[in-house]
């Protein structure tokens, strides 16, 4: 069964919802790279549960333990990063009358399909959220190595339920356009300082009233003993022009395969993405210009969202992905008793978010960080040629 992803640079995660760990291997990280622990300390807090008064109250301390890829001056030495979180607060009896029971919404079903009653159910096993957190100690470190390159990628809280957050200004390429999107990006990074230092979760918008807004929906449906979903936008700034690969190895199609891989995640699109198919190509084309400035060519717009071919065009990559609503909920929903054979109803207890997109805009910017850093250094500008020798 594949836990991993990558090409050069690749992540592999391994543990369960409830095993006595989870962690994660990175292969081909980049060597010399002096680790930031308390940068890393700081990103994984974002999607740390119980931080919230709505969010799970399973309280892990996710303290994170790194066994290899490290030399004594914390720095990265070239060979294979082994780190892992210990799993310390886990409530085995709330699972225990689903040993039989398919939870709607969830992969019950089709794990069961599969692997004929062997799969671990408690928690999720390993089709939880929980997986994620191995995620984001990897992502951590390739956004702190892209960093040093003058990478930037930042994700936000699109939207939750019908409430929608300020979109990224990356769509207008100008210098103005650019200011706005420095803004942004700024603003972002002074909340989640904010967060860390006061260890209050705040929703990563844009607009102060949209996470009001949002937050009010999201109590709404915990009242409700309900759920609800959102979406996530990440940006990608600085990525040189070139990057990539056309075909089945394009920029898009890392991107794509990667985040198709956190639980929730049921679209992801890039640039104007779905909208495009309502334009014509005299509105969706991005026209070329000489800056006579610097000497090269630019665009005005970026509705391809930094990508064309699969090849990045110097612009900032926009990536869109859509979370479903927490399939675990409080309120009455039909399945059936496998080892009866009858239908029944069904309540979940336990302890879950009724809306995961928080926890999980963090998850996105992790995911983007490793698969732009695999990129860069798998497929560099001028070869379409994987770089093994990175």
């Amino acid at each position: 069964m594949p836990s991993q992803f990558g090409t050069t640079l690749t992540v592999s995660v391994f543990g369960q919802s409830h095993s006595e760990a989870i962690g994660c291997v990175i292969n081909g990280f980049p060597a010399g790279m002096k680790l930031d622990r308390e940068l890393l300390a700081k990103f994984s807090a974002r999607r740390k549960p119980g931080a919230a008064p709505w969010s799970t109250p399973r309280q892990e301390a996710d303290e994170i333990h790194f066994v290899s890829g490290l030399n004594k001056s914390d720095q990265t030495c070239g060979a294979p990063i082994c780190a892992f979180i210990a799993n310390t607060n886990t409530h085995a009896s709330a699972y225990k009358p689903l040993e039989h029971i398919y939870r709607p919404g969830h992969a019950d079903y089709s794990a069961d399909q599969k692997w004929k009653g062997v799969q671990d159910i408690y928690g999720g096993g390993h089709f939880s959220g929980r997986l994620t957190a191995p995620l984001c100690i990897a992502g951590a470190l390739a956004k702190q190595y892209l960093s040093s390159k003058g990478i930037r990628v930042y994700a936000h809280i699109s939207s939750i339920g019908d409430v929608y957050d300020t979109s990224f200004c990356a769509f207008d390429t100008t210098e103005n356009g650019q200011q706005t999107l420095a803004n942004q990006l700024r603003h972002l990074e002074e909340l989640h300082t904010q967060s860390y230092q006061t260890h209050k979760q705040h929703l990563s918008t844009l607009n102060a009233d949209a996470a009001q807004q949002m937050q009010e929906l999201i109590e709404a449906a915990h009242r409700e003993k309900d759920s609800i979903g959102g979406s996530i936008e990440c940006v990608v700034c600085g990525l040189p022009k070139g990057v990539g690969s056309p075909m089945f190895d394009g920029l898009e199609n890392m991107y794509a395969r990667a985040l198709f891989g956190i639980p929730a995640v049921k679209g992801v699109e890039f640039g104007k993405g779905f909208e495009a198919c309502t334009m014509r190509g005299s509105m969706h084309n991005d026209a070329y210009f000489w800056d006579e400035t610097h000497e090269h060519v630019v665009t005005h717009t970026n509705f391809a969202g930094g990508m064309l071919g699969g090849i990045s065009t110097g612009n900032p990559i926009l990536v869109h992905v859509g979370i479903k609503p927490t399939p675990s909920i409080a309120r009455l929903q039909h399945s059936v008793d496998t080892q009866s054979g009858k239908d029944i109803d069904l309540e979940i207890h336990g302890r879950h978010d009724p809306c995961i997109v928080p926890r999980a805009c963090v998850v996105v910017e992790a995911v983007c960080a490793l698969v732009t850093l695999d990129a860069l250094i798998s497929y560099p500008a001028g070869t379409c040629t994987p770089n093994n020798n990175a």
